[in-house]
Parts: C-alpha cells; structure tokens; sequence
C-alpha cells in the first residue's frame, strides 16, 4: 500500500497502471467506514500476490485529485488499467464483495504470469500510430513528471479521440498550474466545453436553438458563446473561432474578456507541434492557426 500525493500520482498511479491494474481508495482520518474498509484492502492486496497494486489518497489533502474523479463521498476506490479509470465503489463493501469487483477485471494469477513472460514486440502499438504516440507521453511524464509539453500533448491527444476520463486523470496533477500556464488554461477550458454537452439529449437541436436566437438578435451575446463551446466540443475549431470574432468585433472585452481567451485557447489547442528546421530558418505555421491569429491581432488592435 503506497499513500499518494499529486506529487507522486503520474508515478504511482497513471504509469504504474500501464504494467498493473491499480485500486485507488480515497479516504479521510476522520472517516469511520475508511477505518474498516481501508486493511480489508490491505489484506486483499497481500493475498492477491501482486495482481493489483493499492495505493491510498487523503481526499481532503487532495482535494484537486478527488475532484478529479468525480469523488462525492469517501470510501470511494477507484481501479484503474492502462491510464485509465475502468470501475469502482463506494463505502464499506464487505470483503467478499471487493474480490467479486477485482476478479471481474484482474487477470488471474497464472495468466498473469504467463503475459509476462510472453509480451512481445507484437504486442506494441504500431509505429507512428496514435497509440504509439500516446505510449511515448506516458513514458516520457512517467520519466518526468514535471514535462508540461509533454502532459500537454497527452492530454490533447486523448481528448481528441474522446478518451475524456483518462485525460482528466492525467490533467489532475497540474490543475492547480492551470491558473498560471495559458496551455494548461486552455485544455481546462476545452474540458469544460465538453463536459457541458456530456448531459445534452440533443447537440443538433440545441444547436439549432442557438441559431434561431442569435439570427434574430446579433448581440446576444450569451447564445454566441454557448454555439461556440458546443462547436468547440464536437472539435469544430474554425466555427467557434468565427462565433468568437463576432463577440469580439462587437465588445472586445465581453464577459472579461471570456470571448479572447476562450479563441486564444483554440488556437493553443490546434496548433500542431513545431518541426525541427535547420538552424537560422523559421518553422512553417500551420495556415489556419496564422489566419485566425491575424484576424484576432486585427480585431483586438483596430
């Protein structure tokens, strides 16, 4: 059992659960059923010989990586495999009960063992794949957890292909730097875009609604903003850049400036990595990310 910090969490938890499904229990000193539940876990883990890894977080220490998971009360465990969040429970669940909820996602013992000593090169995302970019990230903040480039990307990627649990498990150790690094901002603000659809019975016809109402008013402002967060949800860039610039060339500092931070956060978002040039040259720009930059720089200045 290893007690868990956002300093350790990418080390302990997110690369660890690539190599071994790891059970996450979020507790509380003054908790009673924590104080029941938490060596029922220990005893399992022992008797389990290594099928799973258990590690303990202080919710109220950690109130960024609870908030996190979506923990709404404690004991709450959480097991996750490969980065990500696969199952979990709430309270004091007897003994027997947390085996059924293990062995419907550990391997047994002996298929354990045999994936170990059996993984091969084939096993390994192909080359140049998404999946193998993604192995590259872990690795890398695994290695160095304090690589914001690098947490950066991961997370983009794994929001771009709709993996929104593990990308905010692996955002939760920098939340509290999202206040003062613009990119993190910006992936913060891309997550909030999304999780206001997630509840959404009908995008298209919400869409619609928006429409209607900014066709009728163009300074409603409100509905502008809302089209833009559900074009940027479904990763509809330049639409919600362009609902954006139209705040923008109205009330240039709409909603403290909510409006510019919200398009500089997508061109953040879709600006591609810079490719390696020879010394002296300039790296091309990606010619979306400089017609949106110079229509703002026009906006912003005139």
């Amino acid at each position: 059992m290893i007690n868990v910090t956002t300093a350790n969490f990418e080390a302990e938890v997110i690369a660890a659960s690539h190599s071994i499904p790891v059970l996450v229990d979020f507790w509380a000193p003054w908790c009673g059923p924590c104080k029941v539940i938490g060596p029922l876990l220990e005893k399992i883990e022992t008797a389990y010989a290594g099928r799973f890894k258990l590690v303990k977080i202080d919710s109220d220490q950690e109130q960024q990586l609870a908030g996190a998971f979506g923990v709404r009360s404690i004991p709450t465990c959480v097991l996750l495999m490969n980065g990500q969040p696969v199952d979990g429970f709430m309270g004091a669940v007897p003994e027997g009960q947390i085996k059924e909820f293990l062995d419907k996602h550990l391997p047994p013992a002996e298929v354990l063992e045999a994936e170990v000593t059996e993984l091969g090169t084939t096993d390994a995302p192909a080359p140049g794949t998404p999946e193998d970019r993604l192995e590259e990230l872990r690795l890398t903040l695994a290695k160095d957890a304090e690589n914001d480039d690098a947490r950066f990307e991961l997370v983009k990627l794994l929001l771009a292909q709709g993996e929104d649990d593990e990308a905010k498990v692996a955002f939760a150790p920098v939340i509290a730097k999202a206040v003062a690094v613009r990119r993190l901002d910006s992936l913060q603000r891309w997550m909030h875009a999304r999780d206001a659809q997630i509840d959404m019975a009908e995008p298209t016809a919400r869409m619609a609604e928006l429409q209607a109402a900014i066709a009728t008013n163009k300074r409603d402002f409100e509905a502008r903003f809302a089209l833009a967060q559900l074009h940027m949800a479904q990763n509809h860039w330049t639409q919600a850049m362009d609902e954006l610039l139209d705040i923008l060339m109205r009330d240039k500092t709409w909603n403290e400036d909510l409006a510019r931070k919200t398009y500089v956060a997508i061109l953040d978002i879709i600006e591609p990595p810079k490719v390696q040039v020879a010394e002296g040259q300039v790296p091309p720009e990606d010619p979306t990310v400089a017609s949106y930059r110079r229509r703002l720089s026009s906006v912003v200045l005139s």
